[in-house]
């Protein structure tokens, strides 16, 4: 990254932190000429699985309108910045990155607008200026504060809730469910993956207040006869829309299972005009590639899995992933953990499974929240053996000659698999 990358400008916006509402995103965006109103949109929010949602739609949309851009906003990113703006199933252009991000750098000084703020902004004038016709929209934080809410989509999703950035959303999953609800808008179909009762009624009471049609994924669709390899997963969707289909996805886990279900219920929603057909939806879930989550790749005659796992709950879905796909022994966990989470609920399970873990830390992750591998490590109550290697390279290195033709788990955080990926030249597109 050079000096002059709008990139490295925005990351020293970083040290700004989070600031909640939506003022600054829309001043920057009236700015530009209102650029988030020139194209159409789908606003995906959750906990976990918001990011392979996104992916999903992206992908079947693309399948579906060959004749129409499509866009697609997430984060965080892995390696590139340009990760996060993807037009037409690439990365943005460089020059249309700088070129926007030149227009939008005075507002976004004069007003004093976050990382996220400003990159939000910078993604929507560069849809706008490619011509994006439709735009599937990852919601960074929470909901209704976040950046992203100021789009008047075609339809929304909330795939789930659970506890993460506690404290920013508040302790509880009602208070945390509640901050994901202000994405419903006033008759804008929704709907939602969510279960469990409390942060469900949540989501209805919102949905009912704003008057947003809001169904439950669960109501409208089965997921079964869920079979899991190296290669991907297979179920049985049985859907009130779409009917009974044999479904495949090169994405593992029965999470992704129901991942894929809620973006084909989500795309059903759709208007008329955009609404793909069932075999657009087979063709672009054949076809989607979303880096980091349970990513499987050969390296020199072993298996090596990355999968960004950064909470309690994505590491009880990399595990049950894990029970149920036949992978080579032995399993070497390499892990690097944020130190603000739960990192004491989510090493036992990964060691539960390992026959060897490494503990370091992610060149990229910021400083004062790195963790103390050393310090976890005299923590541990663990019965395999445990290795301190804080620098990431030499912890590669030495996974590989502890499972020559085994298997090595990379996981903990986006920075951590983002780094493995990048010092092993894996490339995320």
């Amino acid at each position: 990254m050079t000096p002059d990358d709008p990139a490295a400008w925005l990351f020293a916006r970083t040290s700004g932190g989070i600031r909640w509402g939506l003022e600054r995103t829309e001043e920057l965006l009236a700015g530009a000429d209102h650029p988030h109103r020139r194209f159409a949109s789908v606003h995906v929010a959750g906990t976990n699985g918001k990011g392979s949602v996104s992916a999903f739609c992206e992908s079947v949309l693309r399948a579906a309108l060959p004749g129409r851009t499509i866009g697609l906003y997430t984060s965080p990113h892995l390696v590139s910045f340009r990760e996060r703006i993807r037009i037409g199933g690439r990365l943005v252009d460089a020059d249309l990155l700088a070129a926007c991000e030149a227009r939008l750098r005075p507002a976004i000084e004069r007003t004093g607008a976050t990382f996220f703020e400003a990159t939000t902004a910078l993604a929507f004038l560069c849809f706008a200026e490619a011509g994006v016709d439709l735009a599937v929209v990852e919601v960074g934080l929470g909901g209704r504060l976040d950046s992203t809410n100021v789009i008047d989509p075609l339809a929304v999703a909330v795939t789930n809730v659970a506890r993460d950035h506690t404290e920013y959303l508040g302790e509880s999953l009602e208070e945390i469910a509640a901050e994901k609800a202000g994405v419903f808008k006033p008759g804008v179909p929704a709907i939602t993956a969510e279960t469990a009762p409390g942060p469900l009624d949540v989501l209805r009471r919102r949905a009912a207040e704003v008057g947003a049609p809001l169904t439950e994924l669960d109501r409208e669709a089965r997921i079964g006869d869920v079979s899991l390899s190296l290669q991907g997963t297979r179920f049985r969707l049985d859907s009130e829309r779409w009917g009974s289909h044999e479904v495949r996805i090169p994405l593992i886990g029965a999470h992704q299972a129901r991942n894929a279900a809620l973006a084909a219920e989500l795309l059903g929603l759709l208007p008329d005009d955009v609404r793909p057909s069932w075999e657009a939806i087979e063709r672009g879930f054949a076809e989607v590639r979303w880096a980091g989550r349970m990513q499987v790749e050969r390296v020199r005659g072993g298996t090596w899995i990355f999968d960004v796992a950064h909470n309690p709950a994505g590491v009880q879905a990399l595990c049950a992933s894990l029970d149920h796909v036949a992978f080579d022994r032995p399993l070497v966990v390499i892990a690097a953990i944020l130190a603000d989470k739960a990192w004491d609920e989510m090493l036992p399970p990964l060691l539960a499974r390992a026959d060897a873990a490494i503990l370091t830390t992610a060149p990229t992750a910021p400083e004062g929240r790195r963790w103390d591998p050393e310090q976890v490590a005299r923590s541990l109550n663990a019965q395999i053996p445990i290795r301190v290697i804080p620098d990431l390279s030499a912890a590669l290195m030495r996974a590989e000659t502890m499972a020559p033709y085994g298997t090595v788990l990379v996981t903990g955080s986006v920075h951590t698999v983002g780094d493995a990926l990048a010092a092993q030249g894996i490339p995320i597109v």
